[in-house]
This record gives C-alpha cells, structure tokens and sequence, in this order.
C-alpha cells in the first residue's frame, strides 16, 4: 500500500554492552566453525535484572524526545516481541505506554515473530493515515534471550540472538522521513517448519531447540528444507517487488536496506543473492556488532542509519522483515531532512 502524509518523526534504540563473539567460542558456547561462518564481532547482552518492557520504555521514550511531540498526541501503541516479556499472562503494551506516554494510551501486543515490528508498523500507518491531521502511534520491540532457556550462541545456526529494544514513532505532522510503503505477504504452510513434533499441553522447562524443530519438518516433509526455501524466497521476492513499485521506484533507486540481522552466509544469501543488492548497500557492519534483536533489526538498523547520519535527504531506504509462518512485510521510506540528533560529524566521514 502507498501512504500519503505519513511520516517517522522519531525512531530510538536500547541496547546494552556488546559481548565479543571470540569469549563465547573460547567458552564452548559457540561453535568455532559457526563462528567462523558467522563472522560476527559481538552481540549485545543486558543483565538479568533488565525487563524487556523496560527496555523498551527507553527506546520509546528515545523517538518521542526526538520527534519532538507530547506524549498526549500518540494515539495508539503496538509492542512487539519473540521472547518472554517478565511476566506470564500480562499486558507488556500496556506497561510500556503507560511509563513511556501514560495512562491513556490505547496499547495492543503484537506477535509474528520476527516480522513483528514491520507488521505492527503497517497496522500503526493505517491507524495514523485514516485519523485527524495531529493522529501518531507508536511501535516498540523489546527482547532479552535468557539462558539456558534460550541457548543464544546455538539455538538456531546462523542466527545469534541480541538483546535490545527499539522504537519508531509515526506521525502526520511531519518528520525526518516519510513512510512511501508497506506491504505485507504469507505463506501460512511454513508454519510446520518450526513447529516440531507437534502440540503440549503446557509449557516446558526445556531449552529452545529451533534446529531441532527444523530437522523433524525436514525428515517429515516432503518437500524439506528446499522447499521451504524456495516459498520463502517467493514469497520475499513478490513484497519486495511489489512495495517499490507502490513506492515510485526499483532497487536502483533504494541507498540502503536492513534485513533481519544474522551471520555473514546468511546476510549474504538474504541480500546478495535474493534481493540482488550489494552488500554494501546494507546494515551488515551494525548487525554483526549487535546480534539478531528478534523483532527489532529493521527499527534498530534505521535508527542505526540516521543516527551515524548514513543517510541523507532524498535517500529511500528499504526494510525488509521476515518471521517464522511465514510472513513477510516491506517498507520503503523516504529521507525528508537530516535530523538535528544525527552524529554530524560521522555524516561527513560517511561521505
């Protein structure tokens, strides 16, 4: 879909301390040919007293300083998430508005993986465009990968998992940026790739095992992996397509794109091979200092970009989201102007 009068006024990270890559390995946590195919530097890793809804009151609080708006102008919330939130049965959205924008905010939760946030990002443009000219909302992502419930170095190869949250805020006001599109396509089958052997009765107390998942689709499928590869491939393909044509444009004329963060081989195959985009052209020197942040790489990828000032006025950028389902949503956005917190300084290196 093409938006008109939508705009991103203000976007913010949290991400705690990185942990280098190399301890892990040395630890046995992370195997050295992984690693070695990963070639990631470090991911980041919050303590154990730090909730993701914390988290993410940061990060919200971040993009609501910069864009410059009052916290009674954000009309609706959505938060996102792969991971436990602090609490079983209970309203992560709603904490983070009420610390983050108050009591009044209307809050929702939001899961689909890790194609959360770009997902929850089209519902929150809908919101906005059909509202009044003052109507914002904001999306959030928060996630901690606690051990050993999640193994982060091993519980699914090609993937580390960072913790960290992240923030966009969309207004018809104006911003730094303005949203051109969004478009969302699935392919539901793909859900029994990481489904496993089937359904419990109640939640275990045994470690995440995702590759354990995927071998059991890949022995009990006809199809196998291949298969599932090629759907998804299908699948990202048309919404790439689709969203820069309802965006006014094509790859050529896209500076930069964030796709969901992962190892080298895979960052590869994600941007390289299927998008037929140079990898210089994305997020890769952020990602692999940072992990994959579930539901958060694209918002913290662009916030990345804009921060460092690695984009400029005029620049489109592509976001590309994907989650287990499988489901994926683009967004193509526009650079309206250079905001005042971006690094002016690191913005004249990048040139």
């Amino acid at each position: 879909m093409r938006w008109e009068g939508v705009y991103v006024a203000g976007t913010g990270s949290w991400l705690p301390e990185p942990v280098p890559a190399e301890s892990a390995v040395q630890d046995g946590r992370y195997d050295p040919e992984q690693a070695a195919a990963d070639d990631l530097v470090s991911v980041r890793v919050a303590s154990e007293e730090t909730a993701p809804p914390d988290m993410a009151v940061e990060a919200a609080v971040t993009a609501l300083k910069r864009s410059g708006l009052d916290a009674h102008d954000v009309e609706l919330l959505v938060h996102t998430g792969i991971w436990f939130q602090g609490v079983e049965m209970w309203p992560a959205a709603s904490y983070v508005a009420g610390h983050a924008l108050g009591r009044h905010v209307p809050a929702f939760g939001m899961r689909q993986e890790c194609n959360a946030s770009l997902g929850a990002l089209e519902v929150a443009a809908r919101h906005v465009q059909s509202g009044p000219p003052t109507a914002a909302a904001m999306v959030t992502t928060a996630d901690r990968f606690g051990e050993p419930m999640i193994q982060r170095w091993s519980s699914e190869p090609g993937f580390v998992y960072g913790d960290g949250a992240t923030a966009m805020l969309l207004s018809r006001r104006g911003g730094f940026a303005r949203l051109l599109s969004t478009v969302t396509g699935a392919d539901n089958s793909l859900e029994a790739v990481v489904r496993g052997e089937g359904f419990a009765p109640r939640p275990t107390n045994e470690p995440l095992d995702l590759a354990g998942r995927v071998e059991h689709f890949i022995r009990t499928s006809s199809g196998g992996f291949r298969m599932a590869t090629e759907r998804v491939s299908a699948v990202v393909r048309e919404v790439v397509a689709t969203v820069l044509t309802e965006a006014g444009t094509d790859l050529n004329g896209i500076a930069r794109v964030v796709v969901p963060a992962s190892g080298r081989s895979r960052m590869d195959w994600q941007v390289r091979q299927m998008l037929g985009i140079d990898m210089a052209k994305s997020t890769w020197d952020f990602a692999r200092q940072a992990g994959h942040l579930g539901a958060g790489d694209q918002f913290a990828g662009f916030d990345h970009l804009v921060e460092t000032g690695q984009v400029r006025k005029g620049d489109k950028v592509l976001l590309v989201g994907g989650g287990s389902g499988f489901s994926c949503t683009c967004a193509v956005v526009q650079m309206t102007e250079e905001p005042e917190w971006a690094q002016t300084d690191v913005r004249a290196e990048a040139s």
